[in-house]
């Protein structure tokens, strides 16, 4: 066997070269870095190639077709990826051909509904080698992924293109994606880095116990809970103020008693939203206009174990609006603290995310709420926030539905949004 070596600046452009000189007679051994990139130097990958003395002469050594014949190198590359497709898709049905058909246990004198069959030794060698050919043919196509996504800030074992790709397309911010899967690579077994599922598993374990989340919990006896949505304009904390109320007055193990206080006068059609849910669920409310009547406010509902306010909405830049919601908790007075719930749509990218986190910190953020997750394709961009501030998240609204659709946050439902996209029977 004649061992050939092709290099390139990633190993997508390295298997290119060799593609196109050698032909699929080729067989891939090794791939690596031999130059790591740095200040003024390009990296560069080599792959190891082996081929058989027979077939040298009519693929290595083989001309060059004309250059009106030839092929462009982006239509190369495409058939390339339809040829490893092709391979997949004969690796599977391979597969279910060699699925045992009979009985080499010792269950022989037994009736046929109940026959135990057990695979011979030899076949399962064989599914096993297909299996790890299925793993090397995906990690192939990965590899051409890279081709055509941005410069990356650090280099990725190829391994590991297939979480890059599905983490750096949910929004999460290359930034804190790097910082992950460094960690990943400090940290995982190098005997699990053999199969793409387990490295995917191991990167999710890894992102769930990095993402904090803040656990429901009840009143304790004659204490109560206030707790104050705030936030943009238009991401739906009159309908969240509405299924929280609802799960605690009807949905929790206990039916507690739910107060309502309205801070939206500017908004008459929120203030009478909200009365009408009131009605329905047979609530108290209050309206607030001036910060001085906040305080009454509260004390008015002394009597319930929860009471929830609602806030005008307001533009992250509306600097005077998020200054009344501050008078009106600077006016608070009375024993109780207010739990203040930042609520955010999860259909923003994480820029937009972190400069509405910045502007209503003066608010004093306990925790996150996000809106919305059935309206976006993208998850990463809330990682990126609570990894970047450290808030934990408590709740999130997964559609209008109410009070169905709002869930208690986990780490695993949001790791599962990330990198299989959203999922409402998993929520």
């Amino acid at each position: 066997m004649k061992i050939l070596t092709f290099s390139g600046k990633t190993p997508s452009e390295a298997l290119k070269k060799a593609k196109m000189e050698v032909g699929d007679e080729g067989m891939l051994i090794e791939t690596r870095e031999i130059q790591k990139k740095a200040l003024g130097k390009e990296p560069l990958y080599e792959i190891v190639i082996g081929i058989e003395e027979s077939d040298i002469s009519s693929g290595y050594q083989k001309p060059k077709k004309p250059l009106q014949n030839q092929t462009p190198l982006k239509k190369e590359s495409e058939d390339v990826l339809f040829n490893i497709s092709k391979s997949a898709e004969q690796i599977s049905q391979i597969s279910d051909v060699t699925r045992p058909q009979f009985d080499y246990g010792e269950h022989k004198n037994k009736t046929m509904q109940n026959l135990t069959y057990a695979e011979p030794k030899e076949l399962k060698e064989i599914k096993a080698q297909i299996n790890k050919l299925g793993d090397k043919v995906k990690l192939i196509q990965d590899m051409f992924w890279d081709e055509k996504s941005p410069e990356l800030q650090s280099q990725i074992p190829p391994e590991f293109a297939e979480i890059y790709r599905l983490s750096a397309q949910s929004g999460m911010s290359r930034e804190h994606l790097d910082v992950i899967m460094r960690m990943t690579l400090e940290h995982m077994p190098l005997k699990m880095r053999e199969n793409s599922t387990t490295v995917k598993r191991y990167f999710q374990t890894l992102l769930r116990k990095v993402i904090p989340i803040r656990l429901e919990s009840t009143p304790s006896i004659g204490n109560k809970k206030v707790i104050m949505l705030v936030g943009p304009t238009g991401v739906g904390k009159t309908t969240s103020i509405a299924k929280l109320a609802a799960r605690y007055s009807f949905l929790m193990q206990k039916k507690y008693k739910v107060g309502l206080v309205v801070l939206d006068t500017y908004r008459i059609g929120a203030v009478e939203q909200l009365m009408q849910y009131a009605r329905m669920m047979k609530l108290g409310i209050e309206t607030v206009v001036d910060p001085p009547e906040f305080s009454a406010a509260l004390e008015s509902l002394k009597y319930c174990d929860y009471i929830l306010i609602d806030t005008m909405g307001s533009s992250p830049y509306d600097k005077n609006k998020i200054e009344k919601i501050y008078e009106c908790l600077a006016a608070n007075d009375t024993e109780y603290s207010v739990d203040v719930v930042l609520t955010m749509p999860s259909s923003i990218k994480y820029e937009d995310m972190l400069l509405t986190y910045e502007n209503f910190s003066s608010l004093g953020i306990d925790t996150l709420m996000f809106t919305k997750l059935d309206e976006t394709k993208g998850y990463g961009n809330i990682f990126s926030l609570t990894y970047e501030t450290k808030k934990p998240i408590s709740y999130f609204s997964v559609g209008q539905e109410v009070p169905e659709d709002l869930v208690c946050a986990t780490s695993e439902f949001l790791v599962e949004c990330m990198l299989n996209g959203f999922n409402r029977s998993k929520a």
